[in-house]
């Protein structure tokens, strides 16, 4: 069974990031996606999706080495390529795997303009790795198919990013320093 997530944040960019260090975990085996995708809310509020899979592609592939095939056999390889892609591209378009893009349009829809959704379908992972890995990395979890406890573990990993980066925030410049604390000398202060 496979468990959905779903996380906002604030720039395709930085959602774009922590797709790239979840991939890097699924090369390390700690994580198996089984799609990772992006929704990301325009400033005159259409939604653009950047998936990491593209069915239509590889069916199209897939479609022209048999169409190449088969026609090879009856002497027509150009035609049987041709139509192969062209019925690989149709199966491949027709054919919505990992998350469906409708219920992502749907959930970005709810987000601010300019901001990102990672959708995540996760297949397995290492839950006590990954989370530590995604410790820093902010977000906002806007829906989880996790239990009680795991949803809480990863709210917890993604706050702890706003927590930091509130303790490490620097002074305000515009307010001049404090005076230098007043040393009495002999005769009085100085």
């Amino acid at each position: 069974m496979s468990d959905l997530v779903v996380i906002e944040f604030p720039s395709e960019a930085r959602a774009e990031e922590v797709r790239h260090m979840l991939l890097d975990m699924q090369q390390e085996y700690l994580i198996e996606l089984g799609d990772a995708l992006i929704a990301t809310r325009q400033p005159n509020g259409r939604i653009k999706l950047n998936q990491l899979y593209h069915p239509e592609l590889t069916s199209a592939a897939y479609g022209g080495l048999w169409g190449l095939i088969l026609g090879a056999i009856f002497f027509l390889p150009i035609i049987g390529a041709a139509f192969g892609v062209a019925y690989g591209a149709l199966i491949g378009a027709l054919s919505d795997v990992g998350i469906n893009d409708r219920f992502a349009r749907e959930v970005a829809d709810t987000i601010d303009s300019g901001n990102a959704a990672l959708f995540l379908l996760i297949r397995k992972m290492t839950t006590d790795k990954v989370l530590e890995d995604l410790k820093g990395v902010g977000g906002k979890v806007l829906r989880t198919s996790f239990d009680h406890s795991q949803e809480d573990a990863l709210r917890a990993a993604l706050a702890a990013a706003t927590a930091a980066q509130s303790d490490t925030v620097p002074p305000d410049p515009v307010q001049p320093p404090p005076p230098p604390p007043v040393q009495p000398g002999p005769n009085g202060p100085v």
